[in-house]
């Protein structure tokens, strides 16, 4: 009688010995006399996550387009003209810097910061008092013997002259890079002088960045042109050259600061530049 093959290891089957029947027995016992086996395995996979009680929210007029990414935010407040944004301000502000808005020389009123609001340019943040953050763009026009321009000081439409003693400064709109803001505020501030247009300025190699003098910074302080109001200014500062400047003191026209705006009745409420004032300093005296 022929006897049969031996089975490979693998499929002898290993008796069940006393041992691991105390051991299963032992591990269900232990799973099922939590007294909550669901939460305390999402306790184990779950990550904890901490909410602030009283998190800052930021605000913005939803009709803005082409966000920055680095300033997209939900709206969670929509102002639909100055009076509502005026009267959202009012119980969150101090009442006698709230008055001085427009009236104090030198200062802006409800309108202009809601026009800041509309076109992106500025958030505010759903505190008491509210916090204003802009993203700047700063740009040191350096001359002859390495000197600075400086904006000395502004002739507002109110007839009030506002005091700068800071380099060429622009707030940036939303979605813009540093080099388009470099050129567009050349062009806003300086254009009356240079001439040409944007393209011009650029493709003509009348204005020049020069390399590696990008930085970034944020400073904190009380907003000038909205008294009471604390702001965060996020500034990006670069280092550039332009052609055609005079090498003495001069004045610039901005013949309309609210020209491309869609909401023209309420730019024309608000208090707007009408020249600027430059002159070159040492770079050590900034």
């Amino acid at each position: 009688m022929s006897s049969q093959p031996p089975q490979p290891p693998h499929l002898h089957k290993k008796p069940t010995s006393f041992p691991d029947v105390i051991f299963t027995a032992f591990s269900l016992f232990v799973i099922f006399s939590s007294s909550n086996p669901t939460t305390s395995l999402l306790r184990k996979f779950t990550p904890l996550v901490s909410f602030p009680l009283n998190p800052r929210r930021f605000l913005r007029i939803p009709t803005m387009s082409n966000p920055s990414p680095s300033n997209l935010r939900n709206p969670i407040h929509h102002f639909p003209n100055p009076q509502s944004l005026s009267d959202w301000l009012r119980p969150r502000m101090p009442s006698d810097s709230f008055a001085a808005w427009g009236v104090k020389p030198g200062t802006k009123n409800v309108s202009n910061l809601w026009l800041e609001l509309s076109e992106g340019e500025t958030l505010l943040a759903d505190s008491t008092p509210p916090v204003r953050t802009v993203e700047v763009m700063v740009v040191k026009v350096i001359g002859k013997d390495n000197k600075v321009l400086v904006e000395s000081h502004q002739e507002l439409s109110d007839g009030a002259v506002r005091h700068r003693c800071r380099p060429l400064s622009e707030k940036m709109k939303p979605g813009e890079t540093v080099d388009d803001a470099v050129f567009r505020a050349v062009k806003e501030e300086l254009g009356s002088v240079l001439g040409g247009s944007f393209g011009e300025l650029r493709e003509n190699g009348i204005v020049k960045i020069l390399p590696n003098s990008y930085s970034k910074k944020v400073e904190e302080g009380v907003s000038a042109s909205y008294p009471g109001l604390p702001a965060c200014y996020v500034l990006h500062t670069v280092e550039a050259a332009v052609d055609g400047l005079p090498e003495e003191e001069f004045c610039t026209e901005e013949t309309d600061e609210y020209g491309d705006s869609s909401e023209r009745m309420v730019a024309d409420g608000a208090v707007s530049c009408k020249k600027h004032y430059w002159k070159w300093v040492d770079a050590d005296s900034l």
